[in-house]
């Protein structure tokens, strides 16, 4: 089961200059202090959720190439990340999706600017120096921790957030705990992904996907 860092409250830098028009203005932003997974929800997590529940597999769950326990599960869509944390929390847990915000607010590490978690840089120990397409995704236990705390945050897959996404969402957010749009069509993610020419996105890089859809490079981190 996750292990989890504490992320203590604050105020943070949100967005860039230099992405996509959704990822401006820059603005300041409030997070109250939550707690994040240490790694991303792993295929050994999610086979115990299927063993008890006999909820559906994930896509390509037989694919070897997703097969090993300490790799992150992934073809999950955001429904079924809503129902892992159900199951999660029957017994009185309280673990969650993480927000736009709390990610980025966890990814950044208190390096507001920076474009990666670990610097400026695309850090020396990500696979192939950061250019995919990669055969799979790597182990989650794969690289130092961020200041914060934190493995593998803005690579190797991309992680549901638990909000709505809107591209121009920054220029009327909330400067406290923003929750993101009260509806939408697609739900937001956030960081790289081991089949994509870069495997590690900037830290402000925003997308979104359908949250029915079931893609391989997509997984989830929890919060709580």
């Amino acid at each position: 089961m996750s292990e989890f860092v504490s992320i203590r409250r604050g105020w943070f830098r949100m967005g860039s200059t230099e992405g996509q028009a959704g990822e401006q203005p820059v603005h300041r932003v409030w997070v109250d202090a939550f707690e994040l997974a240490i790694h991303p929800v792993t295929r050994g997590d999610y086979e115990r959720f299927l063993d008890e529940t006999g909820y559906t597999p994930a896509r390509e769950w037989d694919n070897p190439a997703f097969g090993g326990r300490d790799l992150p599960v992934v073809g999950v869509s955001w429904d079924d990340a809503q129902a892992y944390c159900r199951w999660r929390n029957q017994d009185g847990g309280r673990v969650r999706l993480p927000t736009e915000a709390e990610w980025e607010r966890a990814a950044r590490g208190g390096r507001d600017g920076e474009r990666y978690p670990w610097g400026g840089e695309i850090p020396s120990w990500i696979p192939n120096g950061g250019t995919g397409p990669l055969d799979g995704p790597w182990p989650v236990s794969l690289g130092p921790a961020t200041r914060f705390g934190l493995k593998g945050i803005s690579g190797n897959i991309h992680e549901w957030c638990a909000n709505w996404h809107e591209a121009g969402f920054y220029a009327h957010a909330p400067e406290v705990n923003p929750v993101g749009p009260a509806e939408g069509r697609r739900r937001a993610s956030r960081g790289g992904a081991w089949r994509h020419a870069l495997t590690i996105n900037r830290t402000a890089a925003r997308s979104s996907l359908d949250p029915t859809f079931r893609y391989t490079d997509y997984g989830f981190r929890l919060a709580r």
